[in-house]
């Protein structure tokens, strides 16, 4: 009996075992779907988002140093940026990670990428804050924050930065601040400091265009509030002449005749040449477009 049960056990052995091998030659292993799936993938790798191979991923590092300042010696501004990115990103450790950069920043700011090149200047920042060039990357900072382009219709209409946004404005100058009161002897810190300069007067600017505005329209105590600030914010500043005139013309309106005088004397030994009280106008400095600031 034992010696049936064996034989039927072996041929039933024998079956399952033909069974298995010809499911195995039917269907390819899991393990070989992975593996076609993974090559798929490395495939895919190398191509780029056109569907093109990225020739920069043989490169090595000096090679593709040495690509991305060509491109930034030929202004091609926005392939520089990517190359000086592509190099950090696969070499953060090597000798030329730092300046990668930088250089990323300074193309992506003159391509006018100015959120990339804010990242890029943000993380160096972040990164090193003991390098040797930390000046200059607050500098740059300042320059892409700045954004003095207008483009071709602001300097045709002869737009200037008090009729913007004055938050960009604001965030550059903080930062150039930083160059002058860190970096004193910085060769950035003389051009920062005349940045300053500027944003302060154009922020001054700013405001007292909004004080001209509700004074235009009759909103008197308004107009006399934005000028005060223009004077206790900006007390150097040009644009202060015309606050304290449409300070001392709104106290006027609004029947506060003491403090209407004490505007005016204030107007008076400031700006004792001054003819806007008689005329109404503010003579300003003549300049071109192209001439950022006055000193």
């Amino acid at each position: 009996m034992s010696d049936v049960i064996s034989d039927a056990s072996l041929r039933l052995a024998g079956n399952s075992s033909t069974q298995n091998k010809s499911r195995n030659l039917s269907s390819p292993p899991i393990a070989l779907l992975f593996a076609l799936l993974f090559a798929l993938m490395l495939l895919s790798g190398c191509a780029g988002s056109d569907g093109q191979k990225d020739d920069t991923d043989i490169w090595s590092e000096a090679k593709l140093y040495s690509e991305a300042t060509e491109k930034l010696n030929d202004a091609d501004f926005a392939k520089c940026g990517k190359y000086f990115e592509k190099l950090e990103a696969r070499f953060p450790f090597g000798p030329y990670s730092q300046q990668a950069q930088i250089n990323a920043a300074y193309c992506y700011w003159k391509a006018q990428e100015q959120t990339q090149a804010l990242v890029a200047i943000d993380r160096f920042i972040k990164l090193h804050q003991g390098s040797p060039n930390l000046d200059y990357a607050y500098y740059l900072k300042g320059l892409i924050t700045f954004n003095d382009d207008l483009g071709w219709l602001g300097k045709f209409t002869g737009q200037d930065l008090s009729e913007r946004d004055p938050k960009a404005a604001k965030e550059a100058f903080e930062s150039f601040k930083v160059v002058v009161e860190r970096f004193p002897n910085s060769k950035y810190a003389p051009d920062a400091l005349d940045r300053m300069r500027y944003i302060v007067n154009s922020l001054a600017e700013a405001d007292v265009i909004v004080a001209r505005y509700y004074y235009q329209r009759g909103a008197y105590l308004a107009a006399a509030n934005r000028a005060q600030l223009v004077i206790r914010d900006y007390d150097r500043a040009p644009a202060v002449e015309e606050a304290l005139y449409i300070l001392t013309k709104s106290y006027e309106k609004l029947g506060m005749t003491q403090l209407s005088n004490d505007a005016a004397r204030v107007f008076k030994l400031n700006f004792p040449d001054s003819e806007m009280m008689v005329t109404g106008q503010r003579v300003k400095k003549q300049r071109s477009w192209w001439q950022f600031w006055n000193k």
